[in-house]
């Protein structure tokens, strides 16, 4: 066999050090300590972090660098973020939605964010948005997995052509079901926004992806039907519910009954840290709201809890740069998840968590997975969270796509280095 690529010296997630990860034909071939073959191409590891890709398992696309069009968000509120997104829908071209997403795409690749799943609004008869990004789709193929939801922005119910276009952007290649029953007219009508949603996807063989109860008011309750629905149509494991804000304001003892249920359907959940603190809660004095779920809580239940960035730069955010280290980093700290273990499942929630909601195939660090590896400048998951590091290679599918100088600090102080290694500032027993 010929092997094309060695990563040696790495130091795994899962905390093996000194592993070589050999690669022949775009796939991991080997994972061992030093593996004697020879490649075209090496890269020295030097006991830095080798990691799979990242995932942002919830994210806009097409609204993606719009920020201050036509206007900002004044507010700062879900509302007039969904209204603003109203008035530029209509100004909209094909050519800039997918100049913007390209450009948002290169920067991901660069930061190791080698798989989107992107909702994309299909409340515009044009179906513009869909027809952008399911053409950047197409161009990002060789260096990134995106993965598109039909996303009703509007309401399913609520807007009058939404029905009839998510089935359109379906039969045109968009690859999951979304919903947003929390923002139909009625709760009888988001649960029967739900019901209906979910029977499409069983009957197509679709997963689906629902912006679900993301508000503070704890009499949303629609993470139930969608559990329901799911089970209802033999979907289990097939199925995400996003942001799930509601929880946090929930009786203790009705959500102790809605995570069994959950637990049953095998949901996915996807909590959104950077935007659920900023946007929930605005309607509090104080004390105020964070909104964010109940992650661990959830993640005790045994649920697969991923986190997503959802937004950068658009009507609902003014910042973000594709970096999901910033996500998790926010997260355990909104969540108070901050043991060593729980900040490993963090890291876990921007990857492999995130890789399993999207139901990436052949996905991570094992032998004949994809050969999607991201090196970073950092010992340990604990380390790059709380550093944000370079990403000194990024490879998708064994080969070296972007790199990054590792990062030194200068120093004026007399007596001391002039150039600093960042990660040298840990405990040596940080693993």
């Amino acid at each position: 066999m010929t092997i094309d690529l060695i990563v040696r010296d790495a130091t795994l997630p899962d905390g093996r050090r000194g592993q070589d990860i050999a690669v022949a034909g775009g796939r991991i071939v080997g994972i061992e300590p030093a593996i004697p073959a020879r490649a075209a191409d090496e890269i020295d590891a030097a006991g830095h972090l080798v990691s799979p890709p990242f995932v942002d398992c919830h994210f806009h696309m097409d609204a993606t660098l719009s920020l201050g069009l036509p206007r900002l968000n004044a507010s700062g509120t879900l509302l007039e973020g969904i209204a603003l997104w109203g008035e530029l829908k209509p100004l909209l071209t094909h050519e800039a939605v997918v100049e913007r997403a390209l450009r948002y795409c290169d920067l991901a690749v660069s930061q190791g964010l080698l798989a989107v799943r992107s909702h994309v609004d299909v409340c515009d008869d044009r179906l513009l948005a869909v027809d952008a990004l399911l053409d950047v789709k197409r161009r990002v193929a060789p260096y990134l997995d995106l993965q598109l939801v039909a996303f009703p922005q509007d309401g399913y119910l609520r807007s009058p052509t939404a029905a009839q276009n998510l089935e359109r952007a379906l039969d045109r290649g968009v690859e999951v079901v979304g919903g947003i029953p929390h923002f139909e007219r009625t709760m009888e009508d988001g649960a029967e926004s739900l019901r209906r949603l979910c029977r499409i996807a069983a009957e197509r063989g679709l997963r689906v992806d629902v912006h679900c109860d993301e508000t503070d008011d704890p009499l949303s309750r629609h993470v139930e039907t969608l559990a329901a629905e799911t089970l209802r149509h033999g979907l289990a494991g097939r199925v995400a519910g996003s942001h799930l804000t509601s929880m946090h304001s929930m009786d203790n003892y009705y959500v102790s009954k809605l995570m069994t249920l959950m637990a049953e359907a095998e949901l996915g959940v996807v909590a959104n840290p950077l935007i659920n603190i900023v946007l929930q809660g605005r309607h509090d004095t104080y004390p105020k709201r964070r909104g964010l779920t109940r992650v661990p809580e959830l993640r005790a239940q045994g649920l697969t809890v991923a986190f997503g960035q959802d937004c950068c730069m658009d009507p609902w955010y003014s910042l973000g740069h594709a970096e999901m280290l910033d996500v998790a980093h926010m997260g355990l700290h909104v969540a108070q998840t901050t043991s060593r273990e729980a900040m490993r499942e963090a890291f876990e929630a921007v990857t492999t968590r995130a890789a399993a909601v999207m139901g990436l195939e052949d996905y991570g660090l094992h032998v004949g997975a994809h050969a999607d590896l991201v090196l970073l400048q950092a010992r340990d998951p604990i380390e790059a969270i709380r550093l944000r590091p370079p990403r000194l290679a990024v490879v998708r599918r064994g080969r070296v796509v972007a790199r990054t100088p590792a990062r030194v600090a200068a120093l004026s102080l007399d007596g001391r280095p002039g150039r600093v290694d960042p990660a040298a500032y840990a405990p040596a027993a940080a693993g």
